[in-house]
């Protein structure tokens, strides 16, 4: 049986994979200190999590492939931010905690569903979408320095750590609950 080579690449996954490879760009931007190029890149990679969905519903090239590498390019996308920039202590370390758990835990469901051989679609809900949106803009108030707050004549990073927190942890619990319903279904023959 010959598969659609249009299965694999597709627009909406090679923006994916075009975040993946960004992400030890913008690594080692942060690394060396140079702020504003990390930002371009973190930028970039964060627009092409937006288009990517948004252009799978449009053209109707929503994949298999799509559904998993997606949350997978923005987990590596943020898990390396968020060590990365702890690391530099510009953000918080609690809340690099709460992010890395939170997703260890997501992974962790995974693996136990498929040891288990339990159907798991990976769909996320709008709460996870949220928090994805938190976290990015986390990231972009620590790039940006004091820029966002001279526009905005506020401080605006304490409460985005701190909504990007309550948002993670929130969703986390929605994972958990979803997961533990799932288990508790009847297994479809």
């Amino acid at each position: 049986m010959k598969v659609r080579r249009s299965f694999f690449v597709n627009i909406p996954n090679v923006l994916s994979i075009l975040r993946v490879l960004l992400t030890p760009l913008f690594a080692i931007f942060l690394i060396k200190h140079l702020r504003g190029s990390a930002l371009l890149v973190f930028a970039i990679a964060a627009l092409s999590d937006c288009l990517d969905g948004l252009m799978a519903r449009v053209l109707r090239q929503s994949t298999t492939l799509g559904s998993y590498l997606d949350p997978a390019a923005d987990k590596l996308l943020l898990l390396t931010a968020f060590v990365t920039l702890a690391i530099q202590e510009l953000i918080p370390s609690w809340l690099a905690v709460i992010v890395i758990t939170r997703d260890i835990l997501i992974l962790v469901g995974v693996a136990l569903f498929t040891i288990i051989g339990r159907e798991f679609q990976p769909r996320p809900s709008m709460l996870s979408k949220i928090t994805t949106v938190a976290q990015i803009a986390s990231v972009i108030s620590v790039l940006a320095g004091d820029y966002v707050q001279k526009i905005l004549h506020m401080p605006v990073q304490e409460p985005l750590f701190w909504f990007a927190a309550a948002m993670t942890m929130i969703s986390g619990f929605q994972y958990i609950y979803r997961g533990l319903n799932v288990l508790q279904e009847e297994p479809q023959s």
